[in-house]
């Protein structure tokens, strides 16, 4: 919604219209200058809550331009996504441990797959590489992360997470948001062929950051929990 009590206001009116209403008719309605009705009409059309159109006039003249609400839900107010998070995690928790975090595994192996930039089919990735479009990956996702381990330029052992865009979640439902991000890694990693494996995922390996840890990819068709 409008932040501006008045602009709420002008809002308001022309959803209770059960016509468009030109600037003057908003005017008389509020009780306040045509000037001020425009400047809010602008506003609201520039935020997407309102369009601007045009009513061809009943006779001779110039077609009169008339504001009506946007159809559709109200696009403004406040959004309770953690909230979306912590039923669906709930529900998933009260399945049992092992049935959420297969569960979890999947769903994160299925997001893995699908974020990453895929490499051309007849192009397989060194460990090295892998590990650089892994971590540029987790990147964009917000974890920070920072290869360590492998020397000489080798692939990492491990990438340090030293953010986690769930935090709040984590700290509630750490198994199965933990378990997400464990999934998210290894089908990013299967979908690049690659010759490494995100193995396992240590939560809070230090008190600020997590640690995932690399292995040489399992033999195909091998299970990875």
């Amino acid at each position: 919604m409008p932040r501006s009590p008045r602009r709420r206001e002008v809002l308001d009116e022309l959803r209770a219209a059960p016509a468009p209403l030109g600037v003057t008719e908003v005017a008389e309605r509020i009780g306040v200058h045509p000037n001020t009705v425009r400047f809010h009409l602008d506003a609201l059309v520039a935020e997407g809550l309102i369009e601007r159109q045009l009513e061809e006039p009943a006779g001779p003249g110039r077609p009169r331009t008339v504001y009506a609400p946007q159809p559709g839900m109200d696009r403004g107010g406040t959004r309770s996504y953690r909230l979306l998070a912590q039923i669906l995690l709930s529900h998933l928790a009260s399945t049992g441990p092992d049935n959420a975090h297969r569960a979890a595994i999947e769903a994160g192996r299925a997001w893995g797959r699908f974020l990453i930039d895929p490499v051309p089919p007849y192009h397989r990735p060194t460990a090295e590489e892998s590990a650089v479009r892994l971590t540029a990956l987790l990147d964009d996702l917000g974890f920070s992360p920072t290869p360590e381990g492998g020397g000489d330029g080798g692939a990492p052992e491990r990438i340090r997470l030293r953010h986690c865009p769930f935090l709040e979640l984590a700290q509630e439902h750490g198994q199965l948001v933990c378990s997400v991000h464990l999934g998210l890694m290894q089908g990013a990693l299967a979908e690049l062929r690659a010759p490494m494996a995100a193995s396992h995922l240590e939560p809070f390996a230090e008190a600020d950051s997590c640690l995932a840890h690399l292995a040489p990819a399992p033999p195909a068709g091998s299970a990875t929990a």
